[in-house]
């Protein structure tokens, strides 16, 4: 070893030098990170973090959604802190506006400017920060993605080796959330047509294929069934549900009794105009009236595979006897994605959980709001669940005066639906332009991004937070197409097709 050759910090510091640009943004997120964690400590709550957190207390597969997150909380569970776990995820996402940084700066040779503005989004976005700070699997599934976009992108030849590991990335992107699938299927086309080779594109399928089937086989164990989940067909139910009319589905009332128990009674005009009511809802207890149909079935079997299939089925029978209908509410929803301002929906509820308030939540007594005392699926209680996790009380501490700001700096400085359109317009340009070549690296990230805003349209409902983990990609699309536009100085015609050949083929 070279004594003279310089320690660690020299070549940091030499490093941050030379990505100055970048550094200095990094460094101000990483602040409104800091901040944030000082305003709303020790983590912040949504409806889904309880789940999550009694899965890693009491490890069981869970009916409704991957555990791939909670197995994230099962680690770190011996240090007794959400403090942490909030910790590493705010790390997340600054590790994934490093990779978009890292990609387009030294793979796509944009300057660092133009690398640093697409990173933008991640770094600076208040809802992003604040997702972050959220118990919940968004932020894990965010960085997975683009880990595996960047890695995909940064090969110009695909080797078996990397391909394992572009498969092992994609086992938890779906171990945590089940978009996970497309995804994959997505990468595996891309490398199909860009003609990888079979070795890397075996090795891609053969490490992602066997975690999953081992998750798969513990979920047999525990509930009967070889699958990753036993709500795919309730969900999409829920989708159906606002419009779904059974006097159009022509159901036959004497062999298909159990599609004829999931009618709803209500009028289409008069039905909820949110999706979620109809499987989360609690009715009138009877199963009648504005109320969800599923009590019909049984609270205990609400979840259960033979009601899952069911709804799979009625949801399909809608699908097909009314495919107007659906289109319509997959359309209007895939639309909300592009609004000035963020959308009140599926409800006022929903939409606070994801805002940034600055004082104490007070109950009908007056007192300060605790976490709801859920029974969780997994077994225990949601609120002495998330104690027990914590070791002490978990509920969210308002401190000033780093909530103001965060509540200040959340009222301004975010992503604008139009804006993140726009950036998608940009992207789908340097798709058609690149026609010959199938859309050349652009269609990868792209396709990525609106297919994170279009699965939730057709198979679930619009959620803000479904919006976020789809702006890296459509950033990186962008900049992509706009890389000729923004390198320094004029090149020769020559140079300027050996380098579209030489990306294209990444």
């Amino acid at each position: 070893m070279d004594p003279s050759a310089p320690g660690w910090a020299a070549r940091l510091l030499a490093l941050v030098r030379r990505h100055r640009v970048f550094a200095a943004a990094f460094g101000v997120g990483a602040v409104l990170r800091l901040v944030t964690m000082l305003g709303y400590g020790p983590a912040m709550w949504f409806n889904d973090s309880y789940e999550y957190v009694s899965v890693a207390l009491h490890p069981r597969p869970h009916p409704i959604r991957p555990d791939g997150y909670s197995f994230w909380l099962m680690l770190l569970q011996p240090f007794h802190s959400f403090t942490l776990v909030v910790f590493t995820q705010h790390l997340m996402g600054l590790a994934t506006a490093a990779l978009i940084y890292a990609l387009l700066r030294i793979k796509f040779r944009l300057p660092k400017w133009g690398a640093t503005l697409a990173a933008a989004p991640v770094l600076f976005d208040a809802y992003q920060i604040q997702l972050e700070q959220l118990v919940m699997s968004d932020t894990q599934f965010m960085l997975l993605v683009v880990g595996v976009i960047t890695l995909v992108l940064w090969k110009r030849r695909l080797t078996w080796k990397a391909g394992a590991v572009v498969g092992l990335l994609l086992a938890l992107t779906w171990l945590t959330r089940s978009i996970g699938l497309p995804i994959l299927a997505l990468v595996v086309l891309y490398l199909l047509v860009k003609r990888a080779g079979w070795r890397p594109v075996t090795a891609v399928l053969t490490a992602c294929a066997i975690p999953v089937l081992a998750y798969m086989g513990w979920f047999a164990s525990a509930h009967g069934k070889f699958a990753m989940t036993n709500s795919d067909g309730l969900i999409l139910y829920m989708r159906t549900a606002i419009f779904a009319d059974c006097n159009k589905m022509d159901i036959d009332k004497y062999r298909e009794v159990e599609l004829l128990l999931l009618c709803i009674n209500d009028p289409v005009d008069q039905r909820k105009d949110y999706a979620q009511w109809y499987l989360w809802g609690q009715g009138n207890g009877d199963g009648t009236g504005t109320g969800e149909v599923l009590h019909r079935w049984g609270t205990n079997k609400k979840w259960s595979e033979i009601t899952n299939e069911a709804a799979s089925a009625f949801a399909t029978r809608a699908i097909l006897s009314q495919p107007g209908d659906y289109l319509q509410v997959v359309a209007r929803d895939f639309l909300r994605s592009f609004h000035w301002s963020r959308p009140r929906f599926p409800d006022e509820s929903t939409y606070n959980m994801y805002e940034f308030r600055p004082y104490v939540q007070i109950d009908e007594n007056g007192q300060p709001k605790r976490l709801p005392k859920w029974s969780s699926y997994a077994g225990g209680r949601t609120d002495t669940d998330a104690f027990a996790y914590e070791q002490g009380p978990p509920e969210t501490r308002i401190v000033h005066p780093w909530a103001d700001i965060m509540a200040g700096y959340q009222k301004v400085f975010y992503l604008r639906g139009i804006m993140l359109g726009g950036i998608l317009l940009i992207g789908l340009y340097g798709v058609v332009v690149r026609w010959r070549t199938f859309g050349g690296p652009v269609v990868l990230p792209w396709l990525g991004s609106v297919g994170l805003l279009l699965a939730p349209a057709a198979t679930a409902e619009f959620d803000y937070r479904y919006v976020l983990p789809a702006v890296p990609l459509a950033c990186i699309a962008a900049a992509i197409t706009l890389r000729r536009g923004v390198t320094w100085g004029r090149r020769s015609p020559r140079r300027r097709k050996a380098s579209e050949s030489t990306t294209v083929r990444a």
